[in-house]
This record gives structure tokens, sequence and C-alpha cells, in this order.
């Protein structure tokens, strides 16, 4: 709704900027990372496919259903996400956007305090308040599962869950609130740290894990284990060229 309330708002002076090829396509390259990180949604999906298996009760009716949600749900995903960033691009000049890059803040808290508009100006951070809000939750259900289960693999015997808990959600209160606190910039972050660990677990793990674990190797023989490798090396390459 946004993304069209914006329509009137653009512009052309994005357009008017004519990168040469080889900017175009250094920029291209090391902004992977940031449309891994922006794309992913890993951390819901173990949760997800316990759920779902609890209620197919068996492995290919499962698999099957999950693909045909992914599939849609992602389809989803990137039309919306790309309607939204073209717009918000088009309403913005290049200067507002390396403003914005500066300040450290959000693209909607930017529009609310650009335009003297009363809908965007209460409906701009909402969004924004929403949309962390349900990336914190989908990314902390994945993070606290997989901090307990090195926890219990590591103890190696029976623990007090209740105990285990309070203690995960403690750690991770104590771990953002510092981070909120030093404010890093967020693109920074994406760019050197959480794009190309995503990438690592995303793209490389997996294909590995296809060529390695024998209940995997089903996968086998695909292209589009040729195209997530690739993907994977191309993130992880962009930080490596970003850090030199």
């Amino acid at each position: 709704m946004l993304s069209i309330y914006l329509i009137p708002e653009w512009n052309s002076a994005m357009l008017q900027e004519f990168p040469t090829a080889n900017s175009f396509i250094t920029t291209l390259w090391v902004t992977i990372p940031v449309l891994v990180f922006s794309f992913n949604h890993s951390p819901a999906i173990s949760s997800f496919t316990c759920s779902q298996y609890r209620e197919y009760k068996e492995f290919d009716r499962t698999e099957r259903h999950i693909g045909r949600t992914e599939k849609g749900t992602s389809t989803i995903l990137l039309f919306f996400v790309m309607f939204f960033v073209f717009s918000c691009v088009l309403t913005l000049t290049p200067e507002e956007l390396l403003a914005a890059k500066e300040q450290n803040i959000s693209i909607l808290s930017f529009l609310a305090n650009k335009f003297d508009n009363p809908y965007i100006s209460y409906f701009g951070p909402l969004v924004a308040f929403l949309a962390i809000t349900s990336s914190f939750f989908g990314h902390y259900m994945g993070a606290r599962e997989g901090l307990e289960g090195l926890y219990l693999k590591m103890k190696g015997e029976s623990v007090n869950r209740k105990k285990l808990n309070y203690a995960t959600a403690l750690f991770f209160l104590v771990t953002l609130w510092g981070v909120a606190i030093i404010n890093p910039s967020i693109l920074g972050l994406i760019e050197s740290l959480g794009g190309p660990i995503i990438a690592m677990i995303l793209f490389i793990m997996p294909m590995y894990a296809i060529r390695k674990v024998p209940a995997m190797k089903r996968y086998q023989g695909r292209f589009s284990n040729v195209f997530v490798t690739i993907m994977g090396l191309i993130a992880i390459s962009a930080v490596v060229y970003g850090l030199l």
C-alpha cells in the first residue's frame, strides 16, 4: 500500500545517473551479500518443517507441501520487496539515499521526515516497526533454537529446559541491547558479517552436505546445485573484495 501511495512522488533523478559499466558491475557484485540477507528467512524454516511433518506424518508429502509453500511465498516476497525498493528509489534522489545511509536510519523513517504528510509520518514508522518486529522474531526463534541445540549437544546430559530458555533469552537481550547502544552501520554489518555467514550456511554447506551425507544424495545431479554454489561463492567473494 505504501509503495503504491509513493507513486505520485516518483521522479527521474535516479534515472539520470549513468554509472560506467565497471562501476555498475562492481556495485552489483558487492550488493549481493545484502540481497542474500534481505531475502533470507531460513531461521523460520526449521520450525516450519517440524510443524508440517507433525501434520503430514510422511516425508515425501511433507517435502512436496513445503516445496509448494516455499515457491509461493518466495515469489510473493520477491515481488513485494522489489516493488517497494523501486518505489522508494524512484521517490528519493541519490543525495537523499546517501543521507539516509549516513544517518543509519531506515528508508521509511527518512520518508516520514521528508514528507510533510500525516499519512506517511504515521504509517511509515508503523510499517518499519512491524517489519523490524516480524524480522526479529523470525531470526530470534531460529537463533535461539540453534544456540540451545549446540548447548545440549555439548552438555551431553539432561538439563532444565525452563532455565535454558531463560538463559538464552537473557543472552540475546543483553547482546542486542549492547548492539543497539553501539549503533553500528546496519549495511556495514550485513556486508561484512551477516551476508557471508548466511551465504556460507545457505549456499555452500547444503551443497557440501549433498555430496557427503548419504541421506541427501537424492538431491545430487541437479542444475540448481551449480547455481546455488556459484551464487554462494560470488556472495563470499564480494565480501573479500570489500575488505581489500
